[in-house]
């Protein structure tokens, strides 16, 4: 056939009304809605959803490994994370042209529309809830000690009042749009978290070793060592969660082919590990050395003088989890909206945000007042959820997306780390189910 029978080229289809709509949607969803972060967004950012106040537990999960598996644990989570979260800062842009803003987006990428949406919404969701509700009881228990520091003659006031003094300034910080407009509340958690583990491993070596201190295991029984060598293994691994919303983090830093994204949130995630090893190792090994297997699942509990400092510690952990509540829930209200808005086609606004995210709040809210067993939970979310998002999923995509040769440096590496967050998946949840038990026993609901 000649060149001119050839019918001429199609115009461009002009922006249908769908698209549109679907842009206007994305800009005011908060995961894609401000791509205006600079780097340090993103370390303070990751410090606030890294130390969390999974930091103050660790003492206690030394207690529970002994020094040389406590230290063994720490050092090896701490270098396996950072791995995984290198993958994840590098499959962020995997594809020319395409950002995988959410972690289930990128989940779908390498498992398929559907399959990659059922393995990660669900674990990804239970580590935001789980931690939201752990930081309910963690900010009411804190305000309580806060209080109780600083009035010992006072009236005795229940732990459930503090929950929900804490809970209600997140009905109002949860209306806050987007990442980028939570920095300021990011940033002074970030310097809290860094101040109140400097306070606990400070007022620790002022304090000295306690008098007949004893190293060894807590339990006196070989299942109760058993068990709580579990659940403190979920300690750690509830203490290294950031992976959760890292990808999250990253959408808000502008992108373009010859500035790539992943350059300035690399730079922000090293130093937010760094700032994470001065927390973490000081805490966790001073904290046992002066106290042994008698620290509490709170180190703070265990400090009780000067007491002036120690009520400044709890108001920073307050502080601080406030900041960290927002990072965790702002995926989770991205996941709501993005139901709402584009499945049940409500129209986007203040009044369905309001509804929305009071509505999470509230239900965080309840579920911390009925359950706060700190130490249980922690061990229980630490390995059901946060193993697999934290420590192996993002090494099960690496190898189904970039397909490395088998027996290579990267093949041996992503399978160390696969089998090392499957052990840590399959057994820490056993321990911290029993001390949830445990402390069941003897609680007495809304007390």
């Amino acid at each position: 056939m000649a060149t001119s029978d050839l019918p001429p080229p199609a115009p461009a289809p002009a922006p249908t009304t769908t698209s549109k709509e679907q842009k206007a949607i994305d800009d005011w969803l908060p995961i894609t809605g401000n791509r205006k972060a600079k780097w340090w967004y993103s370390a303070f950012h990751n410090v606030t959803a890294m130390v969390g106040a999974g930091v103050l537990s660790l003492p206690y999960a030394m207690s529970q490994l002994g020094w040389g598996p406590g230290i063994a644990v720490l050092v090896i989570s701490w270098v396996v994370t950072l791995y995984t979260l290198w993958q994840m800062v590098e499959m962020h842009e995997m594809v020319p042209g395409k950002r995988f803003d959410r972690y289930h987006e990128l989940g779908q990428h390498a498992f398929g529309e559907k399959l990659g949406l059922w393995i990660v919404v669900p674990q990804q969701l239970i580590v935001e809830v789980g931690v939201n509700i752990v930081y309910m009881v963690t900010g009411g228990k804190s305000l309580k000690k806060f209080h109780d520091s600083v009035c010992p003659d006072c009236k005795q006031i229940k732990q459930t009042y503090f929950i929900m003094i804490f809970a209600s300034v997140h009905f109002v910080l949860s209306q806050l749009p987007d990442f980028n407009s939570i920095s300021g509340v990011s940033l002074a958690a970030a310097v809290m978290s860094l101040s109140y583990s400097t306070i606990a491993w400070g007022a620790s070596v002022d304090k000295g070793r306690v008098p007949d201190v004893d190293y060894g295991y807590r339990a006196s029984t070989t299942v109760g060592k058993v068990f709580g060598f579990f659940s403190a293994l979920g300690d750690v691994a509830f203490a290294y969660a950031g992976h959760n919303v890292v990808l999250e983090i990253q959408a808000t830093i502008p992108s373009t082919p010859e500035k790539p994204s992943k350059k300035p949130m690399w730079k922000g995630v090293i130093f937010a590990y760094i700032v994470v090893a001065l927390c973490y190792f000081p805490v966790a090994l001073v904290g046992y050395w002066a106290f042994g297997n008698g620290v509490d699942d709170n180190i703070l509990l265990t400090l009780s003088k000067p007491r002036w400092l120690i009520a400044m510690a709890n108001m920073m952990v307050v502080i601080h989890v406030i900041g960290s509540y927002q990072i965790y829930a702002m995926p989770v209200f991205d996941m709501i909206e993005t139901v709402l808005v584009k499945k049940m086609k409500l129209p986007p606004g203040i009044i369905l945000r309001l509804i929305a995210r009071s509505t999470y709040v509230a239900l965080t809210m309840f579920i911390g007042m009925t359950f706060p067993f700190f130490g249980g939970l922690l061990g229980f979310f630490g390995g059901f959820a946060f193993a697999p998002t934290t420590y192996f999923l993002p090494c099960v995509m690496w190898l189904a997306l970039y397909k490395p040769k088998r027996f290579s440096f990267s093949w041996i590496t992503n399978w160390i780390c696969i089998i090392l967050g499957v052990l840590l998946m399959v057994l820490s949840p056993i321990g911290g189910l029993r001390q949830i038990i445990i402390d069941a026993s003897t609680y007495k609901f809304y007390s």
